[in-house]
């Protein structure tokens, strides 16, 4: 058994290990958290995927080569809230490292949006 990154206390492949292998996420909360997760595990095909074509930068800079490596520390989802029938938020805390800095918290409130039954990751807003 391999512990899935996203903190959901469940086994890889029966947590987001499902949605990697393309399975739509159920709700903007199993989106974000699988999102999380291939960041710990450097997807970047993932997470192009399941980011809106409107704000989808073209790289995302996981594989810079001679980049000092991002270790992710953990993830704590403070809120999930439905806001109409095909968008919701999550406010969430990710942890992490650079190279052998300081850890740093990133606190975000993000945007989704779902479009022919799959959530898509439109935007974020830093607190």
């Amino acid at each position: 058994m391999s512990p899935c990154p996203c903190g959901a206390h469940r086994d890889y492949a029966a947590c987001c290990g499902r949605y990697h292998g393309g399975e739509a996420a159920p709700d903007a909360d199993a989106l974000m958290r699988s999102r999380y997760c291939a960041f710990v595990m450097g997807d970047a095909d993932y997470l192009h995927g399941t980011w809106h074509p409107d704000t989808r930068p073209a790289d995302l800079g996981l594989d810079a080569s001679g980049a000092p490596r991002t270790t992710w520390l953990g993830l704590t989802v403070k809120q999930h809230r439905v806001t109409g029938p095909d968008t919701a938020e999550v406010e969430f805390v990710a942890r992490y490292r650079v190279g052998g800095g300081s850890a740093v918290r990133l606190h975000e409130r993000s945007r989704f949006i779902r479009i022919d039954g799959r959530w898509l990751y439109v935007d974020g807003e830093h607190r």
